[in-house]
């Protein structure tokens, strides 16, 4: 585990005890983290994608579900991502493009993944001019914000539907701890980040994110024992915004890992928080 990891964890451990957790029920929790990765401007660690950017689809391919909406909001390079940085079986070549119309009350989106050397066209998309000008300067900002740099980093869960108060007593304290050092980690990244892999994260941390799009797809899809078991359901990206409009909200790329391995990224299921 990278020394970055460790002393991230260890300033977890400083915050449960301070909150009178015993020691055991502290390392029984670690015992859940998942490694993930932290991209952003504000880190040091080597570029891997950017956001934003103008939308390049393979040259004749039909655009994607409701293009006219989609925004990128980040493009990585999948071959400069190490292989230990998630647990996702992600291509180790091309591009994958994650793309949102970030909505509180109507988000959609998907992720396409770009193999090197295919051929790709610029596809104009004719914006819908009656739209708000947050949806107008969105494009704009997300350029602004650049390079994307990589962090290998850490999550725990956050989410009481991932909880068994049975066999965590102090979660409630635990949750605590972890906000207090993510928030801490947030504040010098200014927000403007994606994570890949891990936990999900919201301000409420009622129902995982994750979980709500397995179960959305198991009643979509009865016959599918492919989608049918949230447990098989990751997240493949979580955006931060440090936009403005968008400064309480997170949106939420989630997939079956099934989908990840057999290159289905059009199963993405794209959902969002906002907390207006």
């Amino acid at each position: 585990m990278k020394p970055e990891i460790l002393e991230k964890l260890d300033r977890f451990r400083q915050e449960a005890f301070a909150r009178d957790v015993p020691p055991a029920d502290v390392e029984r929790w670690l015992a859940t983290a998942r490694p993930c990765a932290t991209l952003s401007p504000h880190v040091d660690g080597p570029v891997v994608g950017r956001f934003g950017g103008p939308l390049t689809l393979p040259v004749g391919a039909p655009g994607p579900e409701h293009l006219d909406e989609l925004h990128l909001i980040a493009s990585l390079d999948l071959a400069a991502l190490p292989t230990d940085a998630t647990r996702l079986p992600l291509p180790h070549e091309g591009r994958l493009l994650l793309c949102a119309h970030p909505d509180a009350l109507d988000t959609h989106g998907t992720a396409i993944h770009l193999p090197a050397d295919t051929p790709v066209e610029e596809r104009h998309v004719e914006r819908d001019h009656s739209a708000s000008d947050v949806f107008a300067e969105l494009d704009a900002q997300l350029l602004r914000m650049g390079e994307l740099r990589l962090r290998h980093d850490i999550s725990l869960p956050d989410h009481d539907s991932l909880v068994d108060p049975a066999e965590h007593p102090y979660a409630g304290e635990l949750r605590e701890a972890w906000r207090q050092v993510r928030g801490a980690d947030l504040h010098l990244t200014k927000w403007s980040q994606i994570q890949l892999d891990g936990y999900a994260m919201d301000a409420y941390g009622e129902l995982d994110p994750v979980q709500a799009a397995a179960r959305a797809a198991a009643a979509d899809h009865p016959a599918h024992v492919d989608v049918a078991r949230p447990e098989d359901w990751v997240l493949r990206a979580q955006w931060q915004p440090d936009i403005d409009d968008w400064e309480s909200a997170v949106v939420h790329w989630s997939i079956a890992r099934q989908d990840v391995a057999a290159r289905r990224f059009d199963r993405t299921d794209v959902s969002m928080f906002f907390a207006p």
